[in-house]
């Protein structure tokens, strides 16, 4: 009997505890940051609203080839984008939502060796197709697969010096509880850059889903512990978006749940 009492006794308070902390985490995510259903889902879209933007449908392996499009680098420009980030030998970084590899090789030849790249995937059968085109381009020995989910890109903590994301923010299913987690794998001083189509543009033949404006990305980056430092018009159709995690910035609460 004895020891019966003991165990309620003892189990009590972590479950009273265990409530306390998740309604904790509850309490410190941003009221703004709150998801939305959708009265009605468009074409494009998940039904999923997100600081007033619907969430645009992601694009599937079966897409693969038009990642890999001969005419990608003269519409896009994806040689000015290399030369933006300006990427330095031994440095680590990460692209997420690495699809082929297409960004992977070429952050993989400006790193060198001594650096590493941590190629983010939610589909494996993305990350086989990548790590054939990083074994034919005699990078495979710097890049590093990792298979995420929707809402962890699982990479380390407080070690990512630069985290590509080309044309991916705005398929996330889970904006907040991604950025929230790259944030955290920066080091200190480390650039979160973000390529999107410009929304602004109507003349970008791109659908309107899957173009951000600055002042949506502003928006939803501002709930962060990142200050954007400066926004490129250097490529034809879209933003080169450069937000700074600094030391001195503190991180919101939500990101160290």
């Amino acid at each position: 009997m004895r020891d019966s009492s003991l165990a309620t006794f003892v189990l009590v308070p972590f479950c009273c505890l265990a409530a306390a902390f998740t309604r904790a985490a509850e309490e410190v995510r941003p009221p703004e940051a709150q998801y939305q259903v959708a009265a009605r889902r468009t074409r494009d879209g998940i039904g999923k609203i997100y600081f007033g933007r619907e969430i645009a449908q992601v694009m599937g392996h079966q897409g693969a080839d038009w990642l890999e499009r001969p005419e990608r680098e003269e519409e896009e420009r994806t040689d000015l984008l290399i030369q933006a980030l300006a990427l330095e030998p031994g440095q680590v970084v990460a692209d997420i939502g690495a699809g082929t590899g297409y960004f992977s090789w070429r952050m993989a030849q400006a790193v060198g060796p001594r650096g590493r790249v941590f190629a983010v995937e939610i589909q494996q059968e993305m990350l086989d197709l990548l790590m054939a085109n990083m074994e034919r381009r005699n990078v495979r020995a710097i890049v590093e697969p990792v298979l995420g989910t929707v809402q962890d890109p699982r990479l380390p903590a407080a070690a990512i010096d630069l985290i590509l994301l080309v044309d991916v923010y705005h398929e996330f299913d889970f904006p907040y509880e991604m950025t929230r987690s790259l944030v955290a794998a920066l080091k200190p001083g480390g650039r979160l850059v973000l390529v999107e189509y410009r929304g602004e543009d109507p003349a970008v033949p791109i659908k309107p889903l899957h173009k951000m404006t600055v002042a949506q990305v502003r928006k939803e980056m501002s709930i962060h512990a990142l200050k954007l430092e400066r926004v490129s018009a250097v490529l034809p159709r879209q933003h080169i978006l450069v937000l700074r995690k600094h030391a001195g910035l503190a991180t919101p609460a939500a990101a160290r749940q």
